[in-house]
């Protein structure tokens, strides 16, 4: 019996991933059967960013046990809590205002949630984060936040940032992380993974190059 497509593209994406870069496949728009498929040929962590999406597919994966989930969307100050109540890990804290809340209301759940920081490296309308400036002059109150794991940053290129610029970008981020002591980086999609990956990206977020088309 032969392999599935989705097996099979999951295993030759994961040949071409660097030793230091883990695979996160966004399964944004995409039905519980294909996760279902990704899951059953080795893939366990999986990115959401719509909260109702994801719930739907959490149900009706519950037999997965073992699944591990990130959410990866723009998270709203009033869906933190079902957002923790579902997710261990959020890529796109962009302020200090919502990391304060996601801790206030972790500490009240019971959860200590691993977080990345979102920063904006260039201009970018369609896209939130902070900038260095902010994140360094917040880094102390973010440190001191006490129901929260921050483990590393996140960001992504602009459209309209391609080749030396957007190396250049992710090597900026890369450095960052370094210099906070931070040892996670949350870079590269389907289209600049490798370039990420080459930066130093512990998770490239891949989508179409795994699941395909949306149906």
């Amino acid at each position: 019996m032969g392999t599935s497509p989705a097996a099979d593209r999951l295993a030759a994406l994961s040949a071409q991933l660097p030793a230091h870069t883990r695979l996160l496949a966004v399964s944004k728009g995409h039905p519980a059967s294909s996760i279902r498929a990704l899951a059953q040929a080795g893939q366990r962590s999986f990115g959401e960013s719509r909260l109702q999406e994801a719930t739907a597919k959490q149900q009706e994966l519950a037999d997965c046990v073992d699944l591990d989930w990130h959410f990866i969307g723009r998270l709203q100050a009033n869906k933190v809590r079902p957002v923790l109540k579902q997710f261990s890990v959020i890529h796109s804290v962009d302020s200090l205002t919502l990391a304060e809340r996601i801790s206030r209301i972790a500490g009240e759940e019971g959860l200590l949630p691993s977080i990345f920081l979102q920063v904006k490296l260039r201009p970018d309308p369609n896209k939130g984060g902070l900038s260095v400036e902010e994140l360094e002059r917040e880094w102390p109150r973010l440190q001191q936040l006490p129901h929260l794991r921050i483990v590393g940053l996140m960001t992504m290129a602009p459209l309209e940032v391609e080749g030396a610029e957007r190396e250049a970008l992710f090597a900026e981020c890369s450095a960052l992380a370094q210099r906070l002591g931070l040892a996670e980086l949350s870079m590269g999609m389907s289209g600049d993974w490798p370039e990420a990956a080459a930066a130093g990206s512990t998770w490239v977020r891949v989508g179409s190059a795994l699941f395909g088309p949306k149906l």
